[in-house]
């Protein structure tokens, strides 16, 4: 079983950034793909990022269209952690942000092929 946490959710103005962590516990290797979801009110739960294992024992980071550019992930696995720094905040960006495991390695944007999920933490930009 794998257990996440997120934090580092807040409230933030246009402009501003944010840095989210999700730590993890419990049976969860490097290889695992981790990865970052949002879901604002009355939408579905969308990608936004993951880091994902690759040949020769590294990762590549996978990134939305609407944030490419603004976001960047990074993952500890000494410390079972992935982070999200979040630059240029717009008002769209207001969601719980969802931290999410693929143990099968995969490279999917769809929320379906995570197994595991943290309880989120809620982003709002506004002035």
């Amino acid at each position: 079983q794998v257990q996440l946490v997120e934090s580092g959710g807040g409230l933030v103005q246009p402009g501003g950034s944010l840095r989210l962590s999700c730590a993890a516990s419990g049976r969860i290797f490097n290889s695992y793909t981790m990865g970052w979801f949002r879901q604002a009110p009355g939408q579905e739960r969308e990608f936004v990022s993951a880091t994902v294992w690759s040949a020769g024992s590294t990762y590549y980071a996978d990134y939305a269209d609407s944030v490419k550019g603004r976001c960047t992930i990074s993952r500890d696995n000494a410390k079972k952690t992935v982070y999200l720094q979040m630059n240029s905040l717009k008002p769209e960006d207001t969601a719980v942000y969802y931290c999410a495991v693929d143990p099968r390695r995969g490279s999917s944007h769809s929320y379906l092929a995570y197994d595991y999920w943290g309880q989120g933490t809620q982003v709002t930009v506004s002035s």
